[in-house]
């Protein structure tokens, strides 16, 4: 459990579901570097999740759902910055001193990293570059390492309870209320997605349900489309 003496400025939520392969090497990074209230919110995981993220974290227990377990995150944090991380990701050392940096003008409302995929090959590289691009278009999601201030999230009334694309419609919802910190300071995601011949596919899958989406296609019935990787 992490124990402060003070409030801290940012509180670190992390909404999981049977993430025992990922949790330990987040949380050990996160732990080692540097002091922030950490919020794990576990949607009722059947593996050693709960039991690997409780020694190094605030453990909650929330409905399934990421929406739902961030929404609860934050309405348990005590940070006045919110930051929203998926199990599958790393950052790197002085990441949070960062974001505090950035947010020290009034002005930026939030923000995120940039992504850059894990693997070291050119499958990994042309996803980085690909991610790199559509950030620059104002589209970035979850694993980007989304955060905000508290009073700016709670204006917004969190995460919508959408099945996938909650952290899309967020982001939009955010850069619509003031100027983003697009650090260049990189976080690290995960391969597994597309490990092994899965790259066309999730290519496909990615911009298929971005353009239903964008014809009106509710996220319920999006959510089909998009196949779990636990």
């Amino acid at each position: 459990m992490v124990v402060s003496t003070s409030t801290p400025a940012i509180s670190i939520v992390v909404p999981v579901y049977n993430e025992e392969a990922t949790i330990g090497g987040l949380l050990e990074g996160l732990s080692s570097r540097t002091f922030a209230e950490i919020i794990v919110v576990d949607g009722g995981s059947t593996d050693r999740t709960a039991e690997l993220a409780a020694p190094r974290s605030r453990l909650i227990r929330s409905e399934l759902g990421r929406a739902a377990q961030m929404n609860a995150g934050a309405a348990a944090a005590s940070g006045e910055m919110l930051l929203f991380l998926h199990a599958d990701v790393r950052l790197e050392a002085g990441s949070l001193d960062q974001i505090r940096r950035a947010m020290e003008d009034g002005a930026i409302v939030g923000g995120n990293f940039d992504i850059r995929y894990e693997g070291g090959d050119w499958i990994a590289s042309i996803f980085t570059r690909f991610t790199r691009w559509r950030r620059n278009w104002g589209i970035f999601y979850g694993d980007s390492g989304i955060f905000c201030r508290r009073s700016v999230f709670e204006r917004l009334g969190g995460y919508r309870p959408w099945p996938i694309l909650e952290d899309y419609d967020f982001a939009r919802r955010l850069s619509k209320t003031g100027r983003l910190a697009l650090l260049e300071d990189p976080i690290w995601v995960s391969d597994r997605r597309w490990r092994g011949s899965r790259l066309l596919q999730t290519l496909w899958i990615w911009f298929l349900i971005q353009g239903l989406y964008y014809l009106g296609v509710p996220p319920r019935l999006l959510a089909r489309l998009y196949r779990p990787v636990r």
